[in-house]
């Protein structure tokens, strides 16, 4: 399955439209990962390590994993700009190269969505966190207007978006209980079209709206725990 490339978020964060709606979709996440200071954090498919950065300055011992050997190098060097501490290792999301229990928190943002088997993903989640550990998962919403328009992409021809999976809060839920995980909540972000002006004018309502409901929301983010 072909996915984008860091090069292709690079020129999508230096966009309008990508910059802010790149905010909201952090603001959620961080949301929902919550209290992280002094915790063992994985970042499945870290990509140039935007994530993990994040996370690594609220307080986490940050560990980066991503299949691509060159998106790691831009991880790497975008951490040493940064000055902050992020490990980063090459494998794949759903044969994880960690220990059992080796973490408290888990999060994969955008990465189900271009992957095959997303449960071996979820399994293999469930196994490396610890018992009451957290697992937050960013996902392509499916019923949105982005959904509809990165369709439209996939039928004329762009292979990034020709066989991508979009989820709902329904179908996120049932992946985390089939993985042995407890589903806690699921909130929605990004409700504007794909448009600069409209995102730039809807943004300061955005988290209103996803508190009400995620239909329409083209960003999802399910948070869930492993039993204690």
């Amino acid at each position: 399955m072909t996915q984008p490339t860091p090069l292709d978020y690079a020129a999508w964060s230096q966009s309008r439209l990508g910059r802010v709606t790149e905010q909201l979709e952090f603001q959620s996440v961080l949301r929902a990962v919550g209290e992280m200071s002094g915790k063992d954090v994985l970042d499945i498919g870290c990509g140039d390590g935007r994530y993990a950065i994040a996370l690594a300055r609220r307080g986490g011992r940050v560990v980066g994993l991503d299949p691509s050997g060159p998106a790691l190098e831009m991880a790497r060097g975008r951490a040493r700009d940064a000055g902050v501490n992020v490990s980063l290792a090459e494998g794949d999301a759903r044969s994880i190269p960690f220990d059992s229990e080796t973490f408290d928190i888990v999060t994969a943002v955008t990465v189900l969505c271009f992957v095959m088997s997303p449960e071996k993903v979820f399994g293999e989640a469930e196994r490396v966190l610890r018992p009451g550990g957290l697992l937050v998962v960013g996902e392509l919403g499916r019923w949105s207007t982005w959904a509809a328009w990165r369709r439209l992409k996939g039928w004329s021809g762009n292979r990034i978006w020709a066989s991508v999976t979009f989820w709902t809060s329904a179908s996120m839920r049932a992946l985390a209980r089939s993985g042995g995980l407890v589903p806690a909540s699921v909130e929605g972000s990004i409700y504007y079209p794909p448009v600069g002006w409209a995102a730039s004018l809807v943004a300061p309502l955005d988290p209103w709206m996803g508190r009400l409901t995620t239909l329409g929301g083209a960003f999802l983010v399910l948070r869930a725990r492993k039993p204690s």
